[in-house]
């Protein structure tokens, strides 16, 4: 699978990590999550599991208002829940 926009793909031999990184950058805020392909079984899995937290994270991120261009600190904990749960 290739990368695709706030996901990408890590496969390095030589790594201990392998799997998928969302990394999503808003109003100066950048969020990121590592979905390993051991935690979730498989390549295809890890993506699953990224893409839809990315959908979500976007959704939020999309449907919050933003107070002096910055997102309140309500939201931005709202977000890193959404990313732990994930």
């Amino acid at each position: 699978m290739k990368s695709i926009k706030n996901l990408t793909r890590f496969t390095y031999e030589t790594a201990a990590f392998q799997g998928w990184r969302l990394s999503i950058s808003r109003a100066g805020t950048v969020f990121t999550k590592y979905f390993s392909d051991k935690k979730f079984g498989s390549e295809k899995q890890s993506f699953a599991a990224a893409d839809a937290a990315l959908s979500a994270l976007k959704e939020l991120l999309e449907s919050s208002k933003r107070v002096n261009g910055k997102y309140p600190a309500t939201v931005t904990r709202k977000a890193e829940k959404l990313l732990e749960q994930a």
